[in-house]
């Protein structure tokens, strides 16, 4: 239920709040003096998409705010879902700003135009020239003759059944697709998981084989550098051994003539030390290299076989290369055991398809037993509303599963004797339209959890007693749920329990639109200005009372 609505600064608007009943609200006024701006800015609370042109005030943001009271509706989930804050009495908020920037806020979280239109559909149902449109959609007829019949459940399990249908069908299709890839690679992948474990790969050989190829190459440079040093160190007559040899022995002749002494003798014997270490790793060096042209040939064939599966396989290193041979192992596995999850597959689009069908098969068996009821009803409140010639007929036809069902539905409309029914939108005006779906609205107030209704002019077209069994159809209505009427009507008019004005006023040098709620004098008054002018007379006045009292 909307409980408070606040407008700053929107279209003629400059500021405005409201405080709405919980069950018939009535909004009247003169022509242009604003009623359909209000309609508008909800709106925009509802999700429509607003831009700068919405502002009164070019240099100021514009805010609309709606206090939704939503303790009974449920929402609880959709809060949940959406990581909202659930308060029962919600506040939406919308902001436009002068640099056209749209922002959205259920409770103050920020969220999405989408979100907000999701919240919107629990919260209310406008009836205006577009929805009367979409009466002519087949899919908007199929969900009224839901509502009817009260499918939600059933409907909500074929949906769940028609979801994992398809996505079983999918799975299946992924599958098949996947296998026929495979069936046509098979034979060069499995040339190439051949060449690649042939290949023997070690995950660190490339490194080893690079640093030996190296050493292979340059043997006799690095053979002869060694010697060499191992005669510079110990194998000529004069060497660096020998000489540090005689240096000890001359240095410990004096050691113990000082400490400084000694020190220099204890440093020298461990360079001597150091030295003969390092002279036996270089002969060990020196007798480890070989030169072998054969080796070296052998190595440079391995690692010219290495960079030649890496080009081939757009990689950088063995790593790679053994992931690509551990993938087209799987594949190639894959590709002889598919069969099976194929079949099994198979089998449970079978019996998801079988479940959805009985189901879909039970939907539609519920949807076509109102058919008549829905029809009957519809007629009777289109005689009450002067329309006696009226008919209407719900056509079905059969055909492929989708989200709703197995069900097309066409609901067909007649205005006058002798005229057969046929598809609301070849058939009927826009006052006709208008009617039907008003009619519809109100067979649907007691089935459907929509809180609030709220009527653009529906009464346009009608008066005398026509008008006065709309309204009290409306006051119906809003004894379950409540009912904004925009009207230009006084039968409709005297049935609110709120009554809102909507006028014209000078701001400076621009016209505004101002709205204020009538008390039960001022009430009379407007009623009887619609009954008789703007100069009421008694009897305008006493007719007025009576439609109120009536």
């Amino acid at each position: 239920m909307l409980s408070r609505l606040t407008i700053t600064n929107y279209a003629l608007i400059a500021s405005l709040d409201l405080v709405f009943d919980a069950r018939l609200n009535i909004i009247t006024g003169e022509t242009g003096a604003g009623k359909s701006i209000m309609l508008g800015a909800v709106g925009l609370l509802l999700g429509k998409r607003a831009d700068t042109g919405v502002l009164y005030d070019r240099d100021k943001k514009c805010v609309i705010e709606g206090e939704f009271d939503i303790a009974a509706y449920g929402l609880q989930d959709f809060f949940e879902q959406h990581d909202l804050d659930y308060e029962t009495a919600t506040l939406i908020r919308r902001e436009i700003t002068p640099a056209g920037k749209s922002r959205a806020f259920i409770n103050d979280t920020p969220v999405t135009l989408d979100i907000l239109k999701e919240l919107g559909s629990h919260l209310m149902d406008i009836h205006s020239q577009h929805q009367t449109l979409l009466l002519g959609q087949a899919g908007y007829q199929l969900q009224i003759i839901d509502v009817f019949a009260g499918t939600a459940g059933l409907l909500a399990i074929y949906r769940e059944q028609y979801k994992a249908w398809q996505q079983a069908r999918q799975q299946l299709a992924g599958l098949q697709e996947k296998a026929d890839r495979l069936q046509q690679e098979h034979d060069f992948n499995e040339f190439l998981l051949n060449e690649l474990e042939e290949a023997n790969l070690q995950a660190d050989e490339q490194q080893q084989l690079e640093e030996e190829l190296r050493l292979l190459e340059h043997a006799e440079e690095i053979k002869t550098n060694l010697t060499g040093i191992l005669a510079l160190l110990d194998r000529q007559e004069i060497n660096a051994q020998a000489m540090l040899a005689e240096a000890r022995q001359m240095l410990a002749q004096v050691s113990g003539y000082g400490e400084s002494l000694a020190a220099l003798l204890e440093r020298l014997e461990s360079t001597r030390i150091e030295l003969a270490d390092l002279t036996r790793e270089i002969e060990q060096q020196e007798e480890m290299v070989e030169v072998d042209f054969g080796r070296a040939e052998e190595v440079r064939q391995r690692l010219s076989l290495i960079y030649h599966l890496q080009n081939k396989h757009h990689v950088q290193d063995i790593a790679g290369l053994l992931a690509i041979r551990d993938k087209l192992a799987e594949e190639t596995f894959l590709a002889g055991h598919l069969d099976e999850q194929i079949k099994t597959m198979q089998a449970r689009v079978e019996e998801s398809h079988a479940a959805m069908l009985a189901t879909a098969s039970e939907l539609s068996h519920q949807r076509q037993a109102v058919f008549t009821d829905f029809e009957q009803q519809i007629v009777s409140l289109l005689q009450q509303l002067g329309m006696p010639q009226a008919s209407v007929a719900v056509e079905r036809s059969e055909q492929e599963p989708g989200s709703q069902g197995i069900d097309k539905i066409v609901i067909a409309f007649s205005a006058n004797k002798g005229v057969a029914p046929a598809p609301i939108h070849k058939v009927a005006s826009g006052g006709e339209l208008s009617r039907l779906m008003f009619c519809i609205k109100y067979i649907m107030a007691d089935k459907t959890a929509l809180p609030t209704m709220v009527f653009d002019e529906v009464d346009a077209g009608v008066s005398g007693e026509i008008a006065l069994q709309m309204a009290k159809m409306m006051q119906q209505m809003a004894s379950g749920h409540q009912v904004i009427a925009i009207s230009h009507l006084p039968q409709i008019a005297a049935k609110g329990q709120a009554h809102y004005y909507v006028y014209k006023a000078i701001d400076g040098e621009r016209s505004v639109s101002m709205v204020r709620q009538l008390n039960e004098e001022e009430k009379i008054t407007m009623i009887a200005r619609m009954i008789g002018g703007d100069s009421p007379s008694e009897n305008a006045l006493e007719s007025a009372r009576e439609l109120i009292r009536s």
